[in-house]
């Protein structure tokens, strides 16, 4: 649901206007981060037979982090520097993407915390090894698509090999998408390009790292345009991308940064769901209904 008393907006620029415009609360240029990081991590699970690495730039905003995932070794050197100490509302201009969303998530997390009374709804993660955690959110996750049978074919993009044993559990047809390429666990090609991929699909699974990346505005364009559920893991942005819920996000999990894989401790992902009869606002301000 999108909670009440803020604006609704279209995409992530209007977003970012809306924010700099000060339509959110608190005026960014005198919000402040006081810490600026990046976290590297490389697993494997037990019983896979390929691993991967996330490095993930983090800015503290208060009591929020913001978060936006980056390729390892990416990230120029100064820029966690060039982070610490910056206004907000310099940083949601800043030339590079992954800072102006993670301090867009860190303003975000601020002024609209995952609550009830912002739409949340928590779900905890039991306590476990990386594999057991992977696998409970996959099944957070994947149950946000709609269980009917116009959901044929998911479009996954951005591959977690939890959320596509989690759909072949429920005999879910998906076609994996990931810019690094390569096979899925089970020999399946990863496909590259979403977008080609897009009409033989009626429904998406879509990683938060697209916000960093610069490839979601087209999913979401797409999935407004044709009315296919678009549903949303965000780490990277999990405060950013509930705000556009109705504007071709149907729903997300959305997971602040402690994420999963760092702690072996009961956790938190923090479910949104379109809420069914919305009004939105377009960019001009002009009300539409869905």
């Amino acid at each position: 649901m999108t909670p009440t008393g803020t604006p609704t907006v279209r995409s992530v620029p209007a977003l970012l206007r809306g924010v700099l415009d000060g339509d959110f609360g608190p005026d960014p240029r005198e919000q402040h981060v006081s810490l600026a990081f990046v976290t590297t991590q490389a697993v494997r699970h037990r019983g896979r037979s390929t691993g991967y690495r996330n490095e993930v730039l983090g800015l503290r905003l208060g009591a929020a982090v913001g978060s936006c995932a980056v390729e390892p070794g990416s990230l120029p050197a100064g820029a966690v520097d060039e982070c610490v100490g910056a206004a907000v509302a310099d940083l949601l201009c800043h030339p590079l993407l992954p800072v102006r969303i993670a301090a867009l998530d860190a303003y975000l997390g601020r002024v609209l915390p995952h609550t009830a009374a912002n739409g949340a709804v928590p779900h905890p993660l039991p306590a476990g090894n990386s594999l057991e955690k992977s696998r409970a959110r996959a099944r957070a996750v994947v149950d946000l698509l709609p269980r009917d049978p116009a959901t044929r074919r998911v479009l996954v993009v951005g591959v977690v090999n939890s959320l596509l044993e989690r759909l072949r559990e429920r005999g879910v047809d998906h076609v994996p998408c990931d810019l690094k390429g390569g096979t899925t666990e089970w020999g399946e090609p990863i496909r590259t390009d979403a977008h080609a991929e897009l009409q033989d699909c009626d429904a998406l699974l879509v990683s938060g790292m697209t916000l960093g990346n610069g490839t979601f505005e087209p999913l979401r364009e797409h999935a407004l345009a044709t009315g296919n559920p678009l549903v949303v893991f965000a780490q990277t942005g999990s405060a950013v991308v509930p705000r556009l819920l109705g504007s071709g996000v149907t729903a997300v999990s959305a997971e602040p940064y402690p994420f999963f894989w760092l702690d072996g401790g009961p956790g938190t992902v923090h479910l949104y769901r379109e809420r069914v009869g919305a009004v939105h606002r377009s960019d001009s301000g002009a009300e539409e209904h869905p």
